[in-house]
């Protein structure tokens, strides 16, 4: 995984940067094109209602790598999958046919045509392998591609402009490839102690992070709600989460869209996270974020 934007030695905070995105239609929803200071990528993100206007554009035409995700089709994990394409247009085309489970795209290509078809397969295996280690996404990609032979510096090349591409995902809403780190955006640590398990976590920018090695309960209880039976049914067929004694434990970390959903994931039933969550003296995430809000 390459090191966040400005993530240098000595300093406590990332460096920021500038993102445009610009909405050529006027519609926040249709196409959107993304680009980054100082970097040569570009990015197009759009609905798959889109294609046939989109399939025009000339940035098609290049050589690129591509994302296509929807809903997932047995989970509550959105399906995702990553190709790379020379140009990149014959793929969405076959795409367009034969997939039918994506209802939006993103592609990525150089501005001044700098990427050759070695540097997107890099890009292709790379994501890939971000994306089965984050879990955050059913893959659909029946293959695990691998890495092509690069030279030093065309390896370096292509570990830069994935470094730009991760920073842009998220901005634009597609949060599937980054793994959690020790403390990046996270606050103050929180504890879950109910129904004989224990569990560590912490409020971050990306959503509510659990620890690996916290526990969760086995039984589920007859009220909880389908989306949190769902949602642990896949993360134990992806692996985080695993048997462990009379229930489960966490075989990495994890990030969830909110303190409840983790909450309620790992206590088997519907939970507000904001009250089950405590900090070392049993202040509720709550009784925190209120005391927080009318600071001075």
């Amino acid at each position: 995984m390459p090191r966040k934007q400005g993530a240098h030695e000595g300093l406590a905070a990332p460096i920021g940067f500038s993102v445009r995105i610009f909405l050529p239609s006027g519609d926040p929803e249709a196409l959107r094109i993304v680009e980054k200071s100082n970097w040569t990528g570009q990015g197009l993100v759009f609905p798959r209602a889109q294609f046939v206007e989109v399939r025009s554009r000339v940035e098609l035409k290049r050589t690129g790598v591509y994302l296509l995700w929807g809903p997932g089709e047995s989970s509550q994990l959105p399906r995702l999958y990553v190709g790379e394409g020379d140009p990149v247009l014959s793929r969405l085309v076959e795409h367009a046919k034969l997939k039918d489970f994506w209802t939006h795209a993103c592609l990525f290509t150089s501005k001044d045509q700098n990427l050759n078809k070695a540097h997107v397969q890099y890009l292709e295996a790379r994501l890939v392998a971000l994306a089965s280690a984050a879990k955050r996404a059913e893959l659909d990609n029946g293959n695990k591609p691998q890495l092509p032979t690069l030279s030093e510096a065309d390896a370096a090349d292509a570990e830069g402009f994935l470094g730009d591409l991760l920073l842009c995902l998220p901005v634009v809403g597609v949060g599937l490839f980054d793994e959690p780190s020790a403390d990046a955006g996270l606050s103050r640590e929180l504890f879950l102690e109910a129904k004989g398990i224990q569990a560590r976590g912490a409020d971050g920018s990306a959503g509510f992070v659990v620890r690996a090695g916290s526990r969760a309960v086995k039984d589920e209880v007859a009220s909880i709600h389908g989306y949190l039976v769902e949602l642990r049914r896949s993360l134990l067929a992806q692996g985080v989460l695993e048997a462990a004694g009379a229930g489960y434990r966490m075989t990495q970390d994890y990030t969830f869209n909110s303190p409840s959903t983790a909450a309620g994931v790992l206590l088997g039933r519907s939970s507000n996270g904001r009250v089950e969550w405590k900090d070392a003296k049993g202040r509720t995430l709550r009784e925190l974020q209120e005391a927080e809000a009318v600071a001075p």
